[in-house]
């Protein structure tokens, strides 16, 4: 067929080529220009379509996965989303191992792709055996003919966003981007995105984003780990117990840390304001913004990409459900539940 008519032979075509929105109202009254790269756009809502495609295709250039496989991965839930939509796709099965931490309407998203779900508690040590990474691990053991994809310590999940992401945005912004505001979990995309953006132009500022009660802002100023940093927080994809070779530390340039009321509110803001319906780590990415504006960071004349991850639609059991807000503290005098709904009788 026509491609020209925007014709496609599968789903997977549709992934990458994520637009650069312009953000007008939040930034109004900030330094420089603003523009948020919306991966929702993709067509399993979040960035990590890049990767799971990267990955997989690779393992099938290498001859490791063959139809009728399995693919077993650890997931907050975008990354086991896209796995499974892939999977689908390409008739491998997918088996992924979630934090308990992930919203209601991400595991049952992941359901509804068709994977089996293991459910793991979030509050535990990285080794702890009940631990998603543990549990990914035996599963592996377990299933012959699997792979584990472990995006966590693979080096495919910087070069996924290393040849897509941050070439984009480079062209997008006509080369003349500044800043790079992104969230840190696995670290892919961060990293990966700076990596091209730096050989382009080593001037451009990389800040990552990091959560309370994770430990990658301090390993990144002192490259110790300490398990002191951690303690249980609510954020999902954003901040990590343990240090993934999937980030690339020298490609930071600094850590900015968010709380997680902060975030929820900022992420409402986004989609009140911009009319963009985004998730929890994307409210994080736009506070990391906020905070940095009032350090003094930015110029009348810098241009700044902050990278949205995901759709609202994953959240809607949190974030944008004023009843969980209530519940985590989260509304207080001056943000209390507004109700916009009239029930007609």
């Amino acid at each position: 067929m026509n491609k020209n008519k925007n014709v496609f032979d599968n789903v997977l075509q549709l992934v990458g080529n994520t637009p650069l929105i312009k953000l007008n109202r939040m930034t109004a009254d900030f330094d420089g220009d603003f523009y948020a790269k919306v991966e929702a756009f993709n067509p399993g809502h979040s960035s990590k379509d890049r990767i799971a495609l990267h990955i997989i295709e690779e393992a099938e250039r290498q001859g490791v996965l063959t139809p009728g496989d399995t693919i077993i991965e650890t997931t907050s839930g975008n990354t086991g989303f896209s796995i499974a939509m892939v999977s689908i796709i390409k008739g491998y099965e997918c088996i992924l191992a979630v934090s308990s931490k992930s919203s209601a309407d991400k595991i049952d998203m992941l359901k509804s792709m068709g994977a089996k779900v293991y459910v793991c508690p979030a509050h535990v040590k990285a080794d702890d055996p009940r631990s998603y990474y543990e549990v990914a691990k035996r599963l592996h053991e377990e299933n012959k003919g699997s792979i584990y994809i472990n995006q966590y310590f693979n080096q495919l999940n910087i070069d996924a966003h290393y040849n897509t992401t941050g070439p984009e945005i480079w062209d997008q912004t006509d080369g003349e981007i500044t800043h790079l505001i992104a969230c840190s979990g696995t670290g892919g995309t961060i990293s990966g995105i700076s990596k091209y953006l730096k050989e382009q132009n080593p001037n451009v500022k990389v800040i990552g984003v990091d959560a309370y009660g994770s430990v990658l802002q301090k390993y990144h100023e002192t490259r110790e780990f300490d398990d002191k940093e951690i303690y249980p927080y609510r954020i999902e994809g954003l901040g990590k117990n343990l240090i993934p070779t999937a980030t690339n530390f020298d490609a930071i340039d600094r850590f900015v840390k968010v709380t997680d009321e902060e975030s929820a509110h900022t992420a409402r803001e986004i989609s009140n304001t911009e009319g963009l319906f985004v998730g929890y780590t994307s409210g994080a990415a736009m506070q990391a913004i906020k905070q940095l504006q009032e350090e003094g960071e930015f110029k009348p004349t810098d241009k700044v990409v902050v990278v949205f991850p995901d759709h609202g639609s994953r959240y809607m059991s949190k974030v944008y459900n004023d009843k969980w807000m209530e519940d985590q503290g989260f509304f207080d005098s001056k943000r209390v539940v507004q109700s916009t709904i009239e029930y007609i009788k």
